[in-house]
């Protein structure tokens, strides 16, 4: 009997060992993001149903578990304590006989106001029927619910969905909910098109429409779609209500990319403050964003790490796409304008090294950031404060010449990143190319954050006033940081840290 047991003991630890390994290998492969969620294997879009509960972080997310490029959806789960570190966990969510599962939200049921049972996770999603679309009908979106009572481990689909049919709208998708306090009472905020319906609902179960937005607001490149609606606080801790609508084609710099409304919503509509148009980031790589539900004041948001122009066909091997790092929402103001602000979670700091510090360097064209900081290891996170506003470009580059060039245009007032020399690039067109971002702070000094991953770089500038998101695939690793500037540029200080894998 000890012997079987010794036996079934060594038996356990060869597979432990073996899974471990497979795990290093499959985290591990060229391109594959070191700080960043993305599934073992296989195609990712949207992120979906994020919702804290008991301590957990909640990921699903658009899934197809048996190509790399698009296909039937499911919804792919996983969990994190921390929001930097994430479990991959079995798929949530797969296809049925009403479609394949598109994106959408979860919450938690407080109230059990539908009835599974007391804090029961309740999810919302479009079942998209691929056979309605394949005949042109124009009703194959509709809403539907599963729900959850054991910590969202096992899924349980409504008998009786779809819970919000289609009217006839051909797009007509990704449901984000929120529960209204004042009339107690769930809001589904619905991309419909080329505008946003509002529904609501006492159960979950049986939606009424309440109003529509946007049809000649905002930008109009393309369809609508992920939205999201939540409040945050301004400057005077008054409450401002948030409309999150992302559109493709339609971005600021081609492609996918999400706009934002700020303005008051009364449990019915959504009145804008003003008609401009906002967005999150910038950069080509930020799509489908979302923020966590039941989270209380804190509002955390995570992005889809692609765009449709490539996503399909990005130089991947066995997993394709990813999530942008986590990220803290606020509202700032500048001059007399407001806006929605984004800065990595301070959770990131966990796998942050102690950091090398450095004061009032002074750039005269060229300064290589190793000779001061030492030999940089990537993924990395870069901090600068700068004297004043100055031409600067900070360059990533490697051995084979390959580089990404991150920086500030003086006379443009435009905060830029080039990829058009970043190694692989010719699998699609658009893809080699030099992107810009207004600067929207009105302040003399400037302050730059950037986060490195192997194969992508987030900018956060003015404390996160501007943001920029843009991946690469160098054909070997990055391993080189210069500043260079046509001037004498004077760096208060500048902070380096590397970045510890999550896997």
């Amino acid at each position: 009997m000890i012997k079987t047991k010794v036996f079934f003991s060594l038996v356990s630890i060869m597979i432990a060992s073996g899974s471990s390994s497979k795990a290093q290998q499959l985290y591990h492969e060229r391109h594959r993001p070191q700080i960043h969620f993305s599934p073992k294997q296989k195609w990712t879009n949207d992120p979906n149903g994020m919702v804290y509960h008991n301590g957990t972080w909640h990921l699903f997310f658009q899934h197809y578990p048996d190509s790399t490029i698009w296909g039937p959806m499911h919804w792919g789960h996983a969990t994190s304590k921390d929001l930097v570190h994430w479990q991959e966990q079995p798929i949530a969510l797969y296809p049925d006989s009403l479609g394949y599962i598109f994106s959408g939200s979860a919450v938690v049921d407080k109230n059990n106001t539908a009835g599974f049972g007391k804090n029961a996770l309740v999810a919302i999603f479009t079942h998209h029927d691929p056979q309605g679309e394949k005949e042109k009908r124009n009703n194959f979106q509709n809403q539907s619910i599963a729900y959850s009572t054991d910590e969202g481990r096992t899924w349980t689909k409504y008998a009786g969905n779809p819970v919000l049919k289609n009217p006839g709208i051909t797009d007509f998708r990704d449901p984000k909910v929120c529960w209204y306090e004042p009339q107690k009472k769930w809001i589904m905020t619905l991309a419909t098109k080329d505008r946003i319906t509002f529904y609501s609902s006492p159960d979950l179960k049986g939606w009424t429409k309440e109003s529509e937005f946007g049809k000649e607001l905002g930008a109009h490149g393309g369809v609508w779609e992920c939205p999201d609606l939540f409040q945050l606080d301004d400057d005077n801790g008054k409450k401002v209500w948030v409309l999150i609508v992302s559109i493709n084609p339609g971005g600021p710099n081609g492609g996918s990319a999400t706009q934002y409304f700020l303005g008051d919503f009364d449990g019915s509509r959504f009145a804008p403050v003003d008609t401009n148009t906002r967005w999150i980031d910038y950069g080509p790589d930020n799509y489908a964003g979302i923020t966590w539900s039941n989270t209380g004041n804190r509002k955390i948001f995570l992005g889809w790490m692609s765009n449709w122009l490539y996503a399909n066909i990005v130089p991947a091997t066995t997993w394709r796409n990813a999530m942008t790092i986590a990220r803290e929402l606020k509202l700032k103001r500048t001059g007399n304008e407001m806006y929605v602000a984004s800065e990595p979670v301070a959770e990131l700091k966990k796998i942050q090294s102690k950091p090398v510090v450095l004061h009032n360097i002074q750039v005269q064209k060229s300064f290589d950031v190793a000779s001061k900081a030492g030999k940089i290891t990537f993924p990395a996170r870069l901090d600068l404060n700068f004297e004043k506003n100055s031409d600067y470009s900070i360059v990533l580059s490697n051995d084979a010449g390959e580089e990404v060039a991150i920086g500030y245009n003086k006379a443009q007032q435009q905060y830029y990143i080039d990829r058009s020399r970043s190694g692989q690039t010719n699998f699609q067109k658009d893809f080699p190319a030099r992107h810009v971002a207004p600067r929207l702070s009105k302040a003399g000094s400037m302050d730059l954050s950037l986060i490195l991953d192997v194969n992508s770089v987030e900018m956060f500038a003015d404390s996160g006033l501007t943001v920029m998101t843009s991946i690469y695939f160098p054909t070997k690793p990055f391993t080189h940081i210069r500043i260079e500037s046509p001037e004498n540029v004077t760096i208060k200080k500048l902070t380096v840290s590397s970045l510890k894998s999550i896997w």
